[in-house]
């Protein structure tokens, strides 16, 4: 239940929104370093429900990497490599469309993009 309303306007700026949890929704977040925590704007890792905010969440699926090649930064093979990967590092993908798995590679768990042939 919201308190009423007075009609002052400086009474619903200090007034934060906030969620049916009741954590204020205003001021600086802090996002997680997006090289190594999976999130864009339409799809998130599951596990950062409540850090960020995405269209959709999804738990990865972990898969093999087949074939040794760049891990980009964006789908393309133009795009900047961000690390390597070599055939039998792991490779836990959230998203698979237009040919390209986009999640978390090897040890480092290096989130980027791999053409979808080279994951099994």
């Amino acid at each position: 239940m919201h308190p009423p309303r007075t009609g002052r306007s400086s009474d619903r700026r200090r007034r934060s929104p906030t969620s049916a949890d009741g954590f204020a929704l205003a001021g600086p977040s802090s996002l997680p370093d997006p090289r190594f925590h999976a999130y864009r704007k339409d799809l998130a890792d599951i596990a950062l429900a409540g850090q960020v905010i995405a269209s959709h969440y999804a738990e990865p699926a972990l898969r093999a990497v087949k074939s040794a090649g760049p891990l980009l930064a964006d789908p393309g093979t133009g795009a900047e490599a961000v690390g390597e990967v070599t055939p039998g590092d792991s490779f836990e993908m959230l998203d698979d469309s237009l040919g390209w798995a986009w999640g978390y590679a090897g040890k480092e768990r290096r989130v980027g993009y791999l053409p979808s042939a080279a994951v099994s």
